[in-house]
């Protein structure tokens, strides 16, 4: 880094303040969620919670906020710019989910012992860390290659439901507290607007939902005494034995460990995609190679929840963060952890009053995804998010006929039918959706521009995919759904044929080659307003 650079580029500005109190409560919502998880549904004993799992995820998460920060301040000194945002870093939601109700909770019902469905929670973690880092040197040619509809589009269909809907029911079940919030985020992030004396607009809104809640009685004083009792040091340590006991049995874990440490690094890749439409191009490499060490660093200490880069980054770009709020998390948040004070932090704010921030990123991803993609793929954006809406919704089935004591097998799919619920064809649209996003929005946007080889090669990939397992398939295996094999096939044999009478490409329009222009110029935005919105690059 040059002098001249290293003095423009302080460590800490306003808007990472900002930046940290939005991405810090994320981070805080999620480690609350997944410490609730862990003793309400496996029934870990809560010192083992409290004293090796958040431990050792609270190391996992410093090491990489401050690689990421690292990675930012490197990308500054090269491009001589002051206006670059570390990338977000913290537990993976879908995982956190995942791990829980697919792995650890089965094998907890099946035996009742906590500790045998956590051994094999840590060596499903780990077994994602290691796929995630031989992603790092296939992802980057997978991006290479894949439209930019495509990437932006599945990103945006995990934002619009895994990351925005569940905040948004929390928000409505107490809508006095959260509609508040929501619109001082709004305001604070989305317009150039600023409070009185710069006052940190998201810890702004965090006070003042926290006081209507305590006023409005929806807290509750004895649950903050009865937690603070629980707040003791415990510092991580090496768990072989945990990960060598998981490890033995193995073979039922890669089923869901090899889809979804590819939906790791797909995620990791998209996510890379969408901060280089915000303006910050990183080297993809760096990227999933920390995400894959940060899930075995964690595993091997005891942690079964692999971190991995967030959904949001153009978020906390346009809040103002730069390299600061990165590392501040994670020291933050590894802090909480050591001394594990989430259980306070949870009796203490009303979760109404944090999860608004989680809408707000749901609302920049997805428009990201239609702003700074050409007009004319607008269809193959949409294409990439239905999969990912299909998985949500027939997860949020699953979950309503586990509460009813069913199961759709044996409610069966011909009465559901009949109901007007196309259960079987959710289902196997939704399976890998995040990758089967990521194909069907390649397909559809290379048929636009009427590149129909390049279609055909998708539709070729979606096939073997599909013959694998990784997408359209409840499970890794040889022949995992035939039939949706054999359509993509036919839809790669339409497109030859189409490619063979060789039409012209299609054109691009004044509105696209601009977007082009400023992205190969690496200016896409300028460096935003503290608080506000970023200003697009002169093309």
């Amino acid at each position: 880094m040059s002098t001249e650079t290293a003095a423009k580029l302080p460590y800490w500005v306003r808007g990472d303040t900002n930046a940290f109190f939005g991405f810090g409560v994320n981070v805080l919502v999620n480690v609350l969620t997944l410490t609730g998880l862990c003793i309400g549904v496996i029934k870990m004993p809560p010192g083992d919670v409290f004293g090796i799992v958040l431990p050792a995820l609270g190391i996992a998460l410093v090491a990489g906020n401050i690689y990421y920060t690292y990675l930012a301040r490197r990308l500054a000194a090269k491009e001589n710019r002051t206006n670059v945002t570390a990338m977000p870093y913290g537990p993976s939601v879908p995982h956190m989910f995942i791990v829980i109700f697919v792995i650890m909770l089965p094998i907890y019902l099946r035996t009742k012992d906590p500790i045998q469905a956590w051994t094999a929670g840590i060596a499903w973690a780990f077994i994602i860390g290691v796929i995630v880092l031989i992603g790092a040197f296939v992802g980057p040619y997978i991006r290479k290659y894949a439209p930019k509809a495509a990437m932006l589009g599945t990103l945006a269909g995990i934002s619009i439901t895994f990351i925005s809907m569940n905040p948004a029911g929390n928000m409505f079940k107490a809508a006095w507290i959260a509609l508040p919030v929501f619109a001082l985020l709004l305001i604070g992030l989305l317009t150039d607007i600023k409070l009185p004396f710069n006052f940190p607009i998201g810890l702004a809104a965090l006070l003042i939902g926290t006081a209507i809640g305590w006023i409005g009685g929806a807290m509750s004083a004895p649950d903050v005494t009865a937690a603070a009792k629980d707040i003791a040091f415990a510092f991580p340590h090496l768990k072989f034995d945990l990960l060598i006991d998981g490890l033995k049995d193995m073979a039922p874990l890669l089923a869901t460990a090899i889809p979804l440490g590819v939906y790791n690094f797909t995620e990791a890749m998209t996510n890379v995609e969408s901060a280089a439409t915000a303006g910050d191009r990183y080297n993809l490499r760096s990227v999933l190679l920390a995400d894959g060490a940060g899930a075995v660093i964690g595993s091997c200490l005891g942690s079964p929840f692999p971190p991995a880069v967030y959904v949001g980054h153009p978020g906390w770009k346009a809040a103002g963060g730069r390299t600061g709020y990165s590392m501040a998390t994670g020291v933050v948040i590894a802090l909480l952890c050591f001394f594990g004070l989430f259980g306070l932090l949870g009796a203490i704010f009303p979760t109404a009053a944090i999860v608004p921030i989680l809408l707000y990123i749901g609302l920049l991803i997805g428009a990201q995804a239609f702003q700074a993609t050409p007009r004319a793929h607008a269809a193959a954006v949409v294409a990439a998010l239905v999969p990912n809406i299909a998985q949500w919704v027939t997860g949020m089935m699953d979950n309503a006929l586990s509460a009813a004591g069913t199961s759709a097998a044996q409610v069966g799919t011909d009465a559901l039918a009949g109901a007007g619920v196309v259960y079987d064809g959710l289902k196997t649209l939704g399976e890998g959706a995040i990758l089967a996003g990521l194909v069907l929005g390649a397909i559809v946007a290379f048929i636009i521009d009427k590149r129909f080889w390049h279609a055909a090669i998708f539709a070729g990939s979606g096939a073997v995919l599909t013959f694998v397992g990784l997408i359209h398939a409840a499970k890794v295996q040889w022949n995992a759904n035939g039939q949706v094999t054999l359509g993509y096939l036919f839809l790669a044999v339409v497109c030859v044929l189409f490619a063979l009478t060789k039409p012209a490409p299609r054109e691009p329009d004044a509105e696209e080659l601009k977007l082009l222009a400023e992205e190969f110029e690496g200016n896409t935005f300028t460096e935003a307003p503290e608080g506000g919105v970023p200003v697009p690059a002169k093309a």
